[in-house]
């Protein structure tokens, strides 16, 4: 099993972040590089949950979104062809005296199979690199789609 943690700080603010993290609509591979359009499937939805399968090459999970706390995300994996056990990811918001926000993200892999176990393996190596640049373009990315809409934050 591995863990990453990540840190980003952004000039999003937290209810910005999660109106990015939980917009499920099309063109969410442009804000998420690892989430593409033919996976994305929405089973379920509600004002703080939804249920959704997502992923790209060749990799898909189906996770559970719970935003019910305003400052973190949890999204707890329920099935996939490769994570099993106690993998997904947590985001946490902590807003900051300056305006911008602390952004700590938790990922975790362990793996069901034998592609998930090596898979989960390398990531523990250069996981953290790899996964921290995918989230640095995530933020730019909802940083950019915030600007385009000044004062919308949902």
């Amino acid at each position: 099993m591995s863990t990453i943690r990540l840190h980003e700080t952004t000039t999003s603010t937290p209810e910005q972040f999660v109106a990015g993290l939980t917009d499920f609509g099309p063109g969410r591979s442009k804000l998420f590089g690892r989430s593409a359009d033919k996976y994305l499937k929405v089973h379920d939805r509600g004002p703080t949950q939804a249920d959704v399968t997502e992923g790209s090459g060749g990799i898909w999970e189906r996770l559970h979104y719970d935003w019910s706390d305003p400052n973190r995300v949890v999204m707890t994996t329920t099935d996939s062809n490769t994570w099993g056990g106690a993998s997904g990811h947590t985001y946490t918001f902590t807003p900051r005296s300056d305006g911008r926000t602390d952004l700590d993200v938790v990922v975790v892999r362990e793996g069901k199979n034998l592609k998930g176990r090596a898979l989960g393996g390398v990531l523990g190596i250069v996981g953290k690199r790899v996964l921290g640049k995918t989230l640095a373009q995530t933020v730019k990315a909802i940083e950019a789609r915030n600007d385009a809409s000044p004062g919308v934050t949902s």
